[in-house]
């Protein structure tokens, strides 16, 4: 199925250009990418593994589809997985992101990933005249659905860029008069401060972790470009998006429901999601957190007016002597503060026993600026028992290749070199 859809685009925009690698200088048309990975089919039934931000990743995507195999794509580095082949209908394998504990495994029917693509076209609106700009990991969830789904089943080109130095990028982008660019908020506020966020950019989207309401109006006000924010998971793709022409004024607000897919709120305040997007199940163990095309999410949301307000996550809840508040509401109290570039919070146990956890709050701040003015700032919007009791100093909050923080990491890192 996949790949005679493939097959259609490339023989309907057989002489457009379908992909440009720009580490190695090479470019195909939809008709030359089509020759170059067309064959026979029915091979023995595999597991292939793509991997890497290369034109090589959408080959191996393609010789996966022709001979009928299972997909799985990889970061550079990460080892195959070790579970066994999955039963038909299932076409796909997806490596979940892993910031609230071990990596699982998600199985998807060829179905599936196209409702996915579907969803995100109808959406976003991507277009085959805006060629998407390909600086984020073509292996994670977030770039398979919104770079190599829109080139193989839309018709949508792909400009490769291997690194997000911004001479890179704007090398990359200038011979295209419009793009659309999926990136993450480390990597817009990386462009953004130097100055390197292409003018032909039309389409601006961002997922992988919340985006700062700071980030988007900043770049609204001088570059006059409005950033979208993004919200999905690897269970099931999209879950929402912000259409609108101007910046949010409340970070909580993630977007509105994607295209076709339904949402509802569980009886313990998570998200449910259902749509012909959701994938089968998590392989090779099963869970009802994923089955029969509905996925129940850890995240704490409100759905009101039409909009997604993202509460936190139901396993980062602190508990402060039996009242319990979610990190992420400290922290966007907290990255209003003009001394704070970047925070995280996170609790531990407490010596106090009848405390339960303290607070944690992981800062990167401006120069010069000192605990007792973060401390002051945060007493006065803050309740007395949500105040962080610990203040930690780094230089900068690392995400991995797929704009994740994990908060079980800094947690851990935290305990190393803070005893």
């Amino acid at each position: 199925m996949l790949y005679d859809l493939w097959r259609q685009i490339a023989s309907q925009r057989r002489q457009e250009c379908a992909l440009r690698d720009t580490a190695s200088g090479q470019h195909w048309t939809f008709g030359e990418l089509l020759s170059t990975t067309d064959g026979p089919g029915g091979a023995a039934r595999e597991v292939v593994c793509a991997q890497g931000q290369s034109a090589d990743f959408v080959f191996q995507v393609l010789r996966a589809w022709r001979t009928g195999g299972v997909l799985c794509p990889l970061e550079a580095g990460q080892a195959a997985p070790r579970a066994p082949l999955p039963p038909l209908p299932c076409r796909h394998l997806k490596t979940t992101s892993a910031t609230t504990g071990a990596p699982r495994l998600v199985v998807f029917t060829a179905d599936q990933l196209v409702a996915d693509a579907e969803n995100i076209m109808a959406t976003m609106g991507l277009r085959p005249d805006w060629p998407n700009l390909g600086v984020i990991s073509l292996a994670h969830s977030y770039g398979f659905s919104n770079l190599v789904l829109p080139l193989l089943l839309h018709g949508v080109p792909l400009i490769l860029v291997p690194s997000p130095l911004p001479e890179m990028i704007r090398r990359a982008a200038a011979p295209e008069p419009t793009l659309t660019w999926a990136g993450v908020p480390a990597l817009w506020r990386a462009a953004h401060e130097a100055g390197a966020i292409p003018p032909n950019v039309k389409l601006a989207i961002s997922a992988g972790a919340p985006l700062p309401l700071a980030l988007e109006q900043s770049v609204f006000d001088s570059a006059g470009l409005k950033i979208h924010n993004f919200y999905g998971a690897s269970e099931c793709g999209g879950i929402a998006y912000d259409p609108t022409p101007t910046p949010r004024t409340d970070e909580a607000v993630v977007g509105a429901p994607m295209h076709h897919v339904s949402l509802a709120v569980a009886d313990n305040g998570c998200l449910e999601v259902r749509g012909r997007n959701v994938g089968e199940t998590y392989w090779p163990e099963a869970s009802d957190a994923l089955r029969n095309g509905c996925f129940r999410t850890s995240d704490l949301v409100d759905l009101r007016d039409g909009q997604v307000y993202l509460r936190g996550r139901a396993s980062d809840l602190i508990n402060v002597a039996g009242r319990k508040v979610a990190p992420v509401s400290i922290e966007r109290i907290l990255s209003q503060c003009p001394a704070v570039r970047d925070c995280l919070v996170f609790g531990l146990p407490s010596p106090e026993i009848e405390r339960g956890e303290v607070i944690v709050a992981c800062v990167v701040a401006a120069s010069g600026a000192a605990t007792e003015t973060l401390k002051q700032f945060a007493v006065e919007r803050l309740p007395a028992w949500q105040v962080p009791r610990a203040w930690w100093f780094v230089e900068s909050l690392t995400a991995d290749a797929r704009g994740k923080i994990s908060r079980t990491e800094w947690r851990r890192r935290f305990q190393e070199e803070r005893p």
